[in-house]
């Protein structure tokens, strides 16, 4: 939890609230932040994402005969296969626990589907252990990272600009006051909106989208792109496009708002991927952001720990397979008591 009166680290707690989030999902319940299984999971996935976008690993996706020269690419294989493990563990209680009349959760659907073809005479379908262990992996990794980047983001902002901080705080008091935040409250909070729109839009925590593959031939602006071609959607030239946003370079909630103050969305936001096949849990992660920004903003102020002006925030990204703040701390207020 929070320590009002005190400058933190608050990246690692966010992750684990984002984390937890996924994990009733997959899991059918939450961990303790201090479990060692969960705090070892946690903290190897970020690992993994930051070796990931590194300069010897991007050799290795070139040159991959490389990869058991390279030490970083063995320090991720080893996270990797450790993360495996750690997932096998879980799953294997969750099966010794398993009421297929009552799924608790994402691994006991597929293990009764998986039970259920099986019965049929159907051993050779997608459901099988190798499958379920990757899914879980990147469902577990996808909504930890991005999101607890995200939110990290967003705190940054606000103790970056105070100014912009106080308009969300003011809108939140005026529409909410002081009872819980729900989702339904999103569309009467146009600047609250607006805000967590722009903060996804500058952080760009994810300019590589994941790969897609052509489905068809494709004549694009010149260019003839066979069908089933990799192609990868370049984010951050939509996100930062000149053409498209009236200041593409600096925070600016006002990308997302009509001249009356009314929330608008853009078709070039696409923070989200692009295309058919954009990500799957899109609908949930705007849930999450939006819930936990506007509850962290409705009851605490951030600000630059003592000694650091906002203009010495740092807003230069962590390179890794996703852009997440570099290493800082934040002070933060009760919103209530201690102004």
């Amino acid at each position: 939890m929070f320590v009002t009166g005190t400058a933190f680290d608050s990246m690692h707690m966010l992750h684990c609230a984002a984390s937890n989030i996924i994990s009733s999902i997959i899991y059918g319940h939450r961990f303790e932040y201090d479990d060692p299984l969960f705090k070892e999971m946690v903290d190897s996935n970020n690992e993994s994402i930051k070796l990931t976008g590194s300069v010897a690993i991007q050799v290795y996706n070139t040159f991959p005969w490389l990869g058991p020269f390279l030490k970083t690419w063995k320090t991720l294989m080893k996270l990797v296969e450790d993360y495996r493990n750690n997932i096998r563990r879980l799953v294997k209680g969750l099966k010794e626990t398993l009421n297929p009349q009552m799924p608790r959760c994402i691994v006991d659907s597929f293990l009764v589907q998986k039970h259920t073809l099986e019965e049929s005479g159907v051993m050779d379908s997608q459901y099988h252990e190798d499958n379920l262990v990757y899914t879980v992996m990147n469902l577990f990794s996808a909504g930890t990272d991005t999101i607890g980047h995200t939110l990290s983001w967003s705190l940054l902002f606000m103790a970056k600009y105070p100014h912009l901080q106080d308009q969300v705080q003011e809108e939140l008091s005026s529409v909410i006051g002081s009872r819980q935040v729900r989702v339904e409250d999103r569309k009467h909070l146009p600047y609250t909106n607006a805000v967590i729109h722009e903060t996804q839009r500058l952080a760009n925590v994810v300019p590589l989208s994941i790969a897609h593959r052509t489905s068809r031939d494709v004549n694009f602006q010149g260019y003839f792109i066979e069908k089933g071609t990799a192609v990868i959607p370049f984010l951050t030239s939509v996100l930062y496009d000149e053409t498209e946003w009236e200041s593409p370079l600096t925070f600016n909630p006002s990308h997302f708002l009509d001249e009356e103050g009314k929330f608008v969305n853009r078709d070039a936001f696409m923070a989200f991927s692009a295309g058919r096949r954009a990500c799957p849990g899109e609908s949930l992660a705007r849930m999450e952001i939006f819930l936990f920004f506007a509850s962290l903003l409705q009851r605490f102020r951030f600000s630059p720990p003592p000694g650091v002006t906002e203009d010495e925030l740092d807003l230069t990204p962590a390179v890794g397979f996703t852009f997440g703040p570099k290493p800082h701390t934040l002070y933060v207020l009760n919103n209530k008591t201690d102004l």
